[in-house]
């Protein structure tokens, strides 16, 4: 028997907030959670790149000294946003054995990973700290929620680039509809505003270069986008049975009504133009819903403010939506967050959640002049979305070719 997966909990560390209700009201607001980066090593290293979206909130101001110490910032911020989301779920009384968490990273410990190769050379290997491997895995966010909730029921890392965490959700519901547990703390996080991996994203063409001003760089669906905006965070769902839920009495914000997970097999950056098997991912997660294609009432878009990124997503909505396109809002919440990599599908499903809670759709800023070639219905202004009963979707879509979208319904 097919059960009802609803959602409980929220918590969030974004370039727009300390937590969940922050970031949602800046994100209401058309805040923008880039700006120019203030540390030494970006002059050093000369990067073409100087601007990222930060998390708003160092975690040095929300965790212990030892969890800092001990940590990845991935870690770090995945801890932030799991620990708010089990207390906004209530700090539900779960049976450890029937406990689980799905999290997802696209890097993982990058910089505890470099800064250890940096210390190796300069300083020898007597001067590696003995944490440094459980630091950099990329299941330690996991594993730190896992272990500081006392999940028993099961840890799993998604890394599927930037579709990571919108995966994690889909193995969430999966697991609870299989029976394997009756908790899931779902969710995703990125720590990777470092050297590397700006100077490495800058080489292939796929940062926005607007240095003089950041606040604007990253504008999906405008004719003049020049690329993505690197942002960090963590973004944290608590999902469970509805049975479970009722039976505790918890708030129920929306219900998760599964998802699905498809890849291009076409090209290891490049999505496929023609976004057959991104359109496949959206018709399957509607199917598995249970739902038609007139009963979507919102999307938020992956829209990373790409050229190339941006035409292929909208040539996979009108494959799914046709005309029906025309009439359903479409928020790019990356404008205003930046790109998350591992942890945007998590956020973004926060949002998304949010939305349908609270039955508004949140804006895309920056957009001044919308290409042409993209003729959707972007949500400019926060929009009242209509009463009854409301479907979404979210989607991200990740290097490698990996698609991911998972639906929510309004409760």
């Amino acid at each position: 028997m097919t059960k009802k997966i609803v959602i409980t909990g929220i918590g969030a560390t974004s370039p727009l907030g300390g937590t969940a209700a922050d970031s949602w009201s800046a994100l209401l607001a058309g805040e923008s959670g880039s700006s120019t980066l203030d540390h030494e090593w970006v002059a050093r290293t000369q990067l073409p790149v100087t601007f990222a979206a930060q998390a708003r909130v160092p975690s040095v101001d929300v965790l212990a000294r030892h969890e800092t110490k001990r940590l990845d910032p991935s870690s770090q911020f995945a801890l932030i946003a799991g620990r708010e989301a089990w207390a906004d779920a209530g700090s539900p009384e779960a049976d450890p054995e029937r406990l689980a968490v799905d999290w997802a990273t696209g890097i993982g410990g990058v910089w505890t990973l470099l800064d250890a190769w940096d210390t190796l050379r300069e300083r020898g290997p007597r001067r590696v700290l003995p944490m440094t491997v459980p630091m950099l895995m990329p299941n330690g966010p996991g594993a730190a929620i896992g272990m500081d909730l006392h999940a028993r029921a099961g840890i799993t890392t998604v890394v599927s680039a930037c579709a990571s965490s919108t995966e994690s959700l889909v193995n969430a519901y999966n697991r609870l509809q299989a029976g394997l547990a009756d908790v899931v703390i779902a969710g995703g996080s990125e720590a990777a505003i470092h050297p590397l991996p700006i100077a490495s994203f800058a080489a292939m063409q796929a940062l926005s270069k607007r240095n003089d001003d950041p606040a604007t760089a990253s504008r999906p669906y405008d004719i003049t986008r020049d690329g993505f905006v690197l942002g960090e965070g963590a973004a944290a769902l608590v999902v469970e049975t509805e049975e479970h839920a009722k039976a505790r009495g918890a708030r129920i914000y929306a219900e998760l009504l599964g998802g699905a997970v498809t890849s291009d097999a076409y090209h290891i950056t490049a999505p496929d133009p023609e976004g057959s098997a991104a359109a496949r991912a959206m018709i399957t997660a509607i199917n598995n819903a249970g739902a038609s294609l007139a009963d979507v009432s919102h999307i938020n878009a992956h829209a990373t403010s790409t050229p190339v990124g941006d035409i292929a997503e909208y040539n996979a909505l009108r494959r799914v939506f046709g005309s029906l396109l025309d009439g359903i809002p479409v928020s790019a919440t990356k404008a205003s967050t930046g790109h998350l990599l591992g942890g945007a599908g998590a956020i973004e499903a926060l949002f998304t959640v949010l939305a349908l809670a609270e039955r508004m759709a949140p804006p895309t800023i920056n957009l001044a002049n919308q290409d042409p070639s993209i003729p959707l219905d972007v949500v400019t202004m926060p929009r009242t979305l209509p009463s009854g009963d409301l479907l979404a979707l979210s989607n991200s879509f990740g290097f490698g070719g990996h698609n991911a979208v998972v639906a929510f319904r309004s409760i």
